[in-house]
């Protein structure tokens, strides 16, 4: 695994960014100089971007901004969950950019919900083979380039109960694998690129009470998708996510947070959007891709506890693995991954943080990961 070194924004996240006490509970000339601090911080945090430094071998020195921001769509409207705005956008010595933005969107005092996000990225993707079998010496890396759009929109149909259509439009080119690449020797499909529309439906039932940092409640989201040829598709293919939550609060503010996902795909999907073990959210430690296949299951549990103001830790626990069929799922080709976070308030009022994500697995395992909000 690359070698990440945060330092630089952790230190400027620390120290130039939203840490805040909220000042209704004192009066401004009782609050300390910490707290008074953190409130102006905040409000600087709600205007510039995070700078983000790291470094690997294989990207060189990799620079960037990221910008994230809560507000309310309509101020006559109390009820709505509030709107978020991520913004991303890096680029490295070696030739690699990194450009997202992503939106969760409310409506109406939370009878419509939408949720986009567009990115554009030109960068390698490692990977060990399809399948379950991590050999260190058959790693690749796949050079490719890409613009994705993707789209789901929820009317509330019921108490907690919403339903309505997703879109996923992808466009995959420029892809270059290693010149003895099994991709090349087996003709695996996905290997010439190539335009893909998928659409389908999506079901959630959602009673947290904070989208960002759950403390109760539970949430379920599932979608099934096609990807037909009479839509544009080069690769026809069927996909279906299921992703179940739950949170529970025994004391004070302490959470204790469980997730189970899994991913079945049926038709000639392309390699790149076979069902991926790993990344920022799940299986921390992993590298997103590395592992693949047309099915996918893992299930992680995580302790939140509050330290002090504005600071706070995680550790979890979580288990994954993919394969063919449900029916190759033996139980001794599960992978684990383990790890440690810390977190920092960057929005009061939201209740939000910044997260810092340490996470491991055997073997030399490990991932390092700053982003906004909670990883479920």
């Amino acid at each position: 695994m690359k070698k990440i070194f945060f330092l630089f924004c952790f230190l400027f996240s620390l120290f130039l960014n939203g840490f805040t006490q909220d000042s209704t509970k004192a009066p401004k000339d009782s609050l300390s100089k910490f707290d008074s601090f953190n409130q102006k911080m905040e409000h600087l945090f709600k205007i510039i971007p995070v700078p983000i430094f790291s470094y690997s071998p294989e990207a060189g020195q990799i620079f960037g901004l990221a910008k994230f921001n809560l507000f309310t769509l309509n101020k006559k409207d109390t009820i709505s969950n509030p709107t978020r705005l991520s913004e991303v956008f890096t680029f490295s010595t070696e030739g690699r950019i990194n450009a997202s933005v992503s939106t969760e969107m409310s409506f109406k005092e939370n009878k419509y919900v939408v949720l986009s996000a567009v990115n554009y990225r030109v960068q390698p993707e490692y990977i060990f083979g399809i399948g379950n079998e991590i050999n260190p010496d058959s790693l690749e890396q796949v050079q490719y380039s890409r613009f994705r759009f993707m789209l789901t929109g929820l009317r509330l149909i019921a108490k907690n109960l919403y339903a309505g259509p997703v879109f996923d439009l992808s466009n995959y080119f420029d892809i270059k694998p290693d010149s003895n690449s099994f991709l090349i020797r087996d003709n695996v499909t996905g290997l010439n690129g190539g335009f893909n529309f998928g659409v389908g439906i999506a079901v959630a039932y959602d009673s947290r009470d904070n989208r960002y940092n759950t403390t109760k409640g539970t949430y379920i989201i599932s979608s099934l998708m096609g990807h037909p040829a009479a839509l544009g598709s080069v690769y026809p293919f069927t996909k279906w996510d299921l992703d179940a939550r739950k949170f529970f609060n025994p004391w004070l503010k302490h959470v204790i947070a469980l997730q189970a996902t899994t991913t079945y795909i049926s038709g000639d999907a392309p390699f790149y959007d076979l069902a991926m073990l790993g990344g920022e959210n799940k299986m921390r430690g992993y590298y997103l891709g590395a592992l693949r296949d047309k099915v996918l299951v893992d299930a992680q549990v995580e302790y939140r506890l509050p330290v002090w103001n504005i600071f706070g830790l995680t550790g979890w626990l979580g288990t994954g693995r993919v394969a063919n069929t449900y029916s190759g799922l033996n139980i001794d080709g599960f992978y684990l991954s383990y790890g440690v976070g810390l977190r920092i308030r960057v929005d009061t009022k939201h209740n939000t943080n910044m997260r810092f994500d340490f996470g491991f697995g055997p073997n030399n395992v490990q991932g390092v990961y700053i982003n906004f909000a909670e990883a479920f």
